[in-house]
């Protein structure tokens, strides 16, 4: 069993190398809830508004730098978070519930990102210039000023990252709201990124969102907001920010489909993939699978060895090497995803608990969850219309193509899909008729999508693209100068 924690991690304001006093909350240990292994401040409107003013002090020195020179500091501060990495993720793994291998993915991520968007960031000050008989006009990117990140729970360094990365080469300040559920990591991971950085360029204000992030999305000195987060959440950001006509990208939920064709050869490969597009990080990632639909043909055979597949889970704290998977992260998510389960069987589906507990695992103490698979379930049904954001999965059967196109289409959700087949052409033709941001061909897991493509959600799931340039863009205003003093086209008389 995992030692017991050598320290207690806290969790401050960062911002301009100064103290900003604040009362605390706990954060605990979701496979064991009685121990504390941290505790975050509590910060509140003042120190936003302090925070706000030093971010905006460092928006002049830091969008004035060219893109090769914010390349080059943050090439510098991708180095020193290659420091002390596993004790970040130890401690990740301690706060956040997900088994040791993910937390050391979650943080590893952080430096590769940050080296990303540092190669291109020399690209930013690239202007596009067109001449014609009229004149010239000149199209470049600017800084949009003081930027609020806010972050999840679930991925909290990467997903942080994915987004900071951008905001800071495109010559914009960040100010980060961590997640209460997970805030310790990422502020220390943070803390460092800042120290490697010119003063205000990296802000840290941990606190409840209802305080610290209502407080940030409506400040009228930010510029930019980039939230990651429930749908829900998402509109109340979209209503604090409107005040200020704040410009804001989203990156929501989903209700994530998997379609698998009946010409998809059912083999060890296949179905380990599925396995582990459902459950990493105990089904709470984004754009996990969240329903599968199965042609008829196959479907049988396929519940068969998913079944057998994911019977293999075992579940335990996530510091144990022999856990597959962790706890579920806070007592909310539990109660959410118990009650779904509960409501689904009383509707009569057939839930099947699989996989087992780890040997030693203080079950009755934590918030962890046997995987599960669910079928002989309605396509309306909770389970089905709903992100669970849990370790469970519905399995639904379908005759043919049109069917399976119309019920993944049916949602209010539209980020990521798969289609399953040994025809890539036909799932190609397949995914062009599913309305999600990103459609997948035999994967669906955390690196299918990379930054060489776009990643966003439509409909409720989002607004925004994010990766690569698309991802700077989202974080600079576009100016157009222009010289074209022969107006001979425009209309009117040539004496008004």
């Amino acid at each position: 069993m995992p030692s017991a924690p050598e320290k207690t991690w806290t969790a401050q304001v960062v911002s301009a190398g100064r103290t900003y006093p604040t009362d605390t909350a706990p954060v605990v240990n979701p496979a064991r809830t009685g121990e504390i292994v941290g505790t975050y401040a509590l910060a509140g409107p003042r120190i936003v508004a302090e925070v706000v003013r030093n971010a905006q002090d460092a928006a002049v020195t830091w969008g004035s730098l060219t893109g090769a020179q914010r390349g080059r500091l943050l090439h510098t501060a991708a180095d020193a978070l290659e420091r002390d990495l596993a004790t970040r993720a130890e401690l990740l793994t301690r706060e956040q519930g997900k088994v040791l291998w993910e937390s050391r993915l979650d943080l590893g991520g952080g430096p590769r990102l940050l080296r990303y968007y540092a190669d291109i960031a020399p690209a930013v000050d690239e202007e596009t210039v067109v001449r014609d008989e009229r004149g010239t006009t000149v199209i470049r990117r600017l800084p949009m000023g003081p930027t609020v990140v806010i972050v999840p729970w679930n991925y909290p360094v990467y997903l942080c990252m994915m987004v900071l990365a951008p905001a800071l080469a495109a010559g914009n300040p960040v100010i980060v709201k961590p997640s209460e559920f997970a805030p310790l990591a990422l502020t220390e991971t943070l803390a460092m990124l800042a120290s490697a950085l010119p003063d205000g360029v990296v802000n840290v204000v941990p606190g409840l969102g209802g305080e610290a992030g209502a407080a940030l999305v409506s400040h009228p000195g930010v510029r930019k907001v980039l939230f990651t987060g429930g749908t829900e959440s998402g509109r109340a950001v979209l209503r604090g920010a409107a005040q200020n006509i704040t410009s804001v990208s989203l990156e929501l939920g989903g209700n994530d489909p998997a379609i698998v064709l009946d010409s998809a050869v059912l083999d060890d490969r296949l179905i380990r993939e599925i396995r582990r597009s459902v459950y990493t990080c105990t089904g709470q990632v984004c754009f996990n699978i969240k329903r599968l639909y199965v042609q008829r043909g196959v479907y049988d055979e396929f519940v068969d060895k998913f079944r057998q597949a994911v019977d293999e889970i075992v579940v335990g704290d996530g510091l144990d090497p022999a856990s597959t998977t962790g706890p579920l992260n806070n007592k909310k998510q539990f109660d959410s995803v118990t009650a779904l389960l509960d409501s689904t069987r009383k509707d009569g589906a057939q839930v099947d608990v699989l996989g087992r507990a780890l040997d030693g695992t203080d079950w009755d103490n934590g918030y962890f969850m046997l995987p599960s698979v669910v079928t002989g379930i309605p396509h309306d049904s909770d389970l089905v219309s709903r992100e669970q954001f849990g370790p469970t999965v519905p399995v639904v059967p379908f005759d043919d193509v049109e069917d399976a196109v119309r019920m993944a289409n049916d949602t209010e959700f539209g980020l990521a899909a798969s289609v399953w087949s040994e025809d890539p052409e036909h799932a190609l033709t397949v995914g062009r008729r599913i309305a999600a941001g990103s459609v997948f061909v035999n994967s669906h897991r955390v690196g299918s999508s990379d930054m060489t493509m776009p990643f966003g959600g439509m409909k409720q799931s989002g607004l925004g693209r994010n990766h690569g340039m698309w991802a700077i863009d989202e974080c600079s205003e576009l100016q157009a100068l222009s010289h074209r003093p022969d107006t001979s086209a425009f209309p009117g008389p040539a004496t008004w």
